[in-house]
This record gives C-alpha cells, sequence and structure tokens, in this order.
C-alpha cells in the first residue's frame, strides 16, 4: 500500500515510491486540503523533495510561492490592525494567521492564511470594531446569537476576494462548555516586547488548534498538520489537557480529535503517548450513509454535558439563532 500524505511527511522510516502515477494522486489529495505550502515546506526542511519526480517539486514550489506572496500582504495587514490596538491601549491576541507559520513551521510562506483572526476582551469589542472600520473594513454580516466572532471585510486593489478580519471574544460557541476565555488571557504573554500585543501559551495554543480542528471535523489535512506540528515542537502536558478539558465539558471533544490524528499517524505514539485514545466512525466515511453516521457523531455526540448537546441541536435546526 502506497503511504499517506501524513506518512510521507512525518514519517522518515517509509520509503518513497517511484511510481508517478502515485505523486498525481498524492497532489490531488494536496489540492483538496490546500496543503502544498506545508508539503512542501515539511519535505523540504526534511531532505524528502528531492527524492520525488521533478512535476510534483515544481507543483508544489509554485503554491509555496503564491503563499509567501499571499502572506506577506496578511503580515502586512495583520501588523497596522495590531499597532493601532498596541497605541490606543487595547489588549489583543493575534491567533493563528501568519505569526504561527513563522513560529510553528518555520517560515512566513510554509501555511497558507485565509483571514486574520484576533482574540480581544469582550469589553473591549466597541473600541475594536472603531479600529478595523478605521482602517476601512466592513461588516460583513450582522453577529449571529451564540457565536463567538464579528467578521469584516476590505476589498483591496488587484484582488478577487475581499480580506477577512474576525473578531473573537471566545474560541468556543456560548453554552456548550464551561470555559472561561479568561484562562487564556492569563497566561498569555508578551508579544515581541510589545506591552499589550499578546500571544498564547504554548498549552493554550494546542487546546485551540485540537479544538478547531474538532470544530471543523478534522475534514481537512490541514488540522492534521497544524496538530501534528505541534506535537513534534511543544511539549503538551496531557495530563493537564485531559484535567482541565474534563473541567471545561470539552474532554469528548478533544479525546475524540486526538483520537482520529493518532489512529492517522501512528508513530505519534512513539513521540509522546496519548492515554486516552477512543474509537470514532472517522474512518468509515466511505459511503452517505457512514458520512451522516459520523456527522451525528461529531455533531450531538461529541459533547460532555446532554445539555450542551440539546443546546448544539438547537442551533443546528434554528442556524439564523
Amino acid at each position: 500500500m502506497n503511504p499517506s500524505l501524513l506518512q510521507v511527511l512525518y514519517d522518515s522510516h517509509i520509503e518513497l515510491p517511484i511510481d508517478s502515477t502515485y505523486y498525481w494522486k498524492l497532489l490531488n489529495e494536496i489540492e483538496k486540503s490546500n496543503s502544498h505550502a506545508q508539503t512542501y515546506t515539511i519535505m523540504k526542511q526534511e531532505g524528502r523533495l528531492e527524492a520525488t519526480p521533478a512535476f510534483f517539486q515544481q507543483k508544489l514550489k509554485e503554491k509555496y510561492q503564491s503563499v509567501i506572496f499571499q502572506n506577506i500582504l496578511f503580515k502586512n495587514q495583520t501588523n497596522r490592525i495590531l499597532r493601532e490596538f498596541e497605541e490606543r491601549g487595547i489588549e489583543i491576541i493575534p491567533l493563528k494567521g501568519t505569526g504561527f507559520a513563522e513560529r510553528h513551521f518555520g517560515h512566513l510562506g510554509a501555511r497558507p492564511t485565509s483571514d486574520i483572526d484576533l482574540l480581544i476582551k469582550p469589553t473591549d469589542m466597541n473600541q475594536a470594531i472603531d479600529i478595523v472600520k478605521s482602517l476601512g473594513y466592513i461588516e460583513e454580516r450582522k453577529q449571529i446569537t451564540f457565536h463567538f466572532h464579528r467578521s469584516y471585510n476590505k476589498v483591496l486593489p488587484g484582488s478577487p476576494i475581499p480580506l477577512t478580519v474576525e473578531l473573537h471574544w471566545d474560541i468556543l460557541k456560548q453554552n456548550t462548555a464551561s470555559f472561561s476565555i479568561e484562562e487564556l488571557w492569563e497566561e498569555s504573554s508578551s508579544l515581541n516586547g510589545s506591552l499589550y500585543i499578546k500571544q498564547l501559551s504554548n498549552y493554550h495554543l494546542f487546546y485551540m488548534i485540537c479544538l478547531h480542528g474538532w470544530r471543523h471535523n478534522m475534514e481537512s489535512l490541514k488540522y492534521f498538520i497544524d496538530i501534528i506540528q505541534l506535537i513534534l515542537k511543544l511539549d503538551i502536558d496531557y495530563k493537564r489537557l485531559l484535567e482541565d478539558a474534563n473541567r471545561h465539558k470539552t474532554r469528548k471533544r478533544i479525546v475524540r480529535t486526538l483520537s482520529i490524528v493518532y489512529h492517522q499517524l501512528p508513530i505519534l505514539h512513539l513521540v509522546k503517548e496519548f492515554p486516552e485514545e477512543v474509537p470514532t466512525s472517522y474512518d468509515q466515511r466511505n459511503t452517505s450513509i457512514k458520512k451522516y453516521v459520523d456527522f451525528i457523531e461529531y455533531s450531538f455526540f461529541s459533547y460532555d454535558s446532554p445539555k450542551h448537546s440539546m443546546i448544539e441541536l438547537y442551533h443546528w435546526l434554528h442556524p439564523k439563532y
């Protein structure tokens, strides 16, 4: 059996195939998840890219270079916003974005960014909205009840797609967990010596990335790559993670997500053993019925509390609320 993309990226014991058909199929898989830049960066860092066909290398390099140009734009726009917050004395935490690519993948172009996500304290939201509007961003749509962010768009010259800024005051829907966003703020630290621009602790970054992957039901390889990259780069305290998740009523979400990741890349057990894996229906999504079963399991049965499951069911039945 030919190796999966995750094995190609992270298992150095896997021998790379020589069949060009395999690499065309791999490119198709990479295209679906828009993971060209991550694949190019990681394989180049591991010295494996040169062992692949020239057409495969060229395609990845082209996409990687386009991500660099795009991320330069995103970084410039992010820095403009952050400077405004710093000057006005308002605390802010950039989430993911170009900083995540630079710190945890090793290069600005190593991971594509689709928007600018910023964490704001609820009490500062009105001032935050004023700042992004003063920089030319317009509200995309009215706030949806129970959601935890507001979106603002700006059309950029020469770009067919507007740039989106999301102002978050939380990382989970209201009433679906017992989580306090203050815990993230308390352990945050100054970013590059700033007084008001903060960064998440490594621990809370990993927690957030796991919840982010869960929220998208791990539907793309990019969520796997983000989580695996952090497992390899950071020393995460899984005991604390499970204790906190139990307290926050997010344990099923965290365990489900990491169980799927470890099942897809078993060599992670040699890096850091995850103490509580559970079976999921993720691998069985090969028919319409099984996809539906997995969707139901993910949507309504990955909550620790029956009350939270019922609230999510209500949100699903009444999406405008």
